[in-house]
């Protein structure tokens, strides 16, 4: 069943979603809005030609921290300094790269111009946040996402160059470890989180770890107040 959402921030519950996650139609991407959908285990997922659409899908992706496969690869990267590092910085730039990103079955972007406002807003209001990778001072890779409670919820990533998401996803995980969040929300199922730890829960199951998490802590603001100083420069 598919409900129609109207100008009250209202959720329907996500049992109700069809079978491929579509649970509402319509509704705005303010804040308050956005902030109860990712509260109830729900996202936008907007479609060209359709109204803006709300998904809970079934099963839900988690990566728990403690949980990510470091490969040797990856490990020897990230000792080598290679990239340099930045959190919660050039926010802009990195979902504008997002959302240029061709990605395999899709002929554009999920990531529009009113998705892109909004999460704009949403980070210098403190609770959208990213991670990038640089070399030579040429932004070369990144990710961004929703924290609330002791959960992260990832939104996209990108790279121009080899690893480089890799590498800003890792320092997400040690983030994550750090804040002592419960898991790291990839809302669906990709073969690339897979290897990385990634494992697929039941919604029901998943909401019921949200409940939890979202009784704790949110780390609102920019997030380089609670890193210290050297925290992209060790392993």
């Amino acid at each position: 069943m598919v409900f129609q959402l109207t100008n009250e921030f209202i959720f329907p519950n996500p049992d109700y979603a069809e079978e491929d996650g579509l649970l509402a139609i319509g509704g705005d991407l303010s804040q308050e809005r956005l902030l109860l959908a990712y509260s109830n285990g729900i996202f936008p997922w907007p479609s060209e030609g359709y109204p803006l659409l709300w998904w809970s899908p079934n099963p839900r992706l988690l990566l728990f921290p403690e949980k990510f496969k470091l490969s040797k690869s990856l490990k020897k990267t990230i000792q080598q300094q290679k990239f340099e590092v930045k959190i919660d910085s050039d926010f802009e730039q990195i979902i504008e790269n997002c959302s240029k990103t061709k990605r395999a079955g899709q002929d554009g972007t999920w990531i529009t111009p009113e998705m892109i406002n909004a999460y704009i807003q949403m980070y210098y209001d403190g609770f959208a946040h990213c991670i990038g990778t640089y070399l030579n001072n040429r932004l070369v890779g990144g990710l961004y996402g929703i924290s609330l409670g002791s959960a992260f919820f990832g939104e996209s990533m990108f790279h121009l160059q080899t690893d480089a998401s890799k590498v800003a996803f890792y320092y997400l995980v040690k983030i994550a470890r750090y804040f002592n969040f419960h898991y790291i929300d990839a809302q669906t199922t990709t073969t690339h989180l897979l290897s990385l730890g990634a494992e697929e829960w039941e919604r029901d199951d998943f909401l019921k770890l949200l409940d939890v998490s979202n009784e704790n802590k949110t780390y609102r603001g920019n997030w380089n107040q609670f890193v210290p100083s050297n925290f992209f420069t060790q392993l």
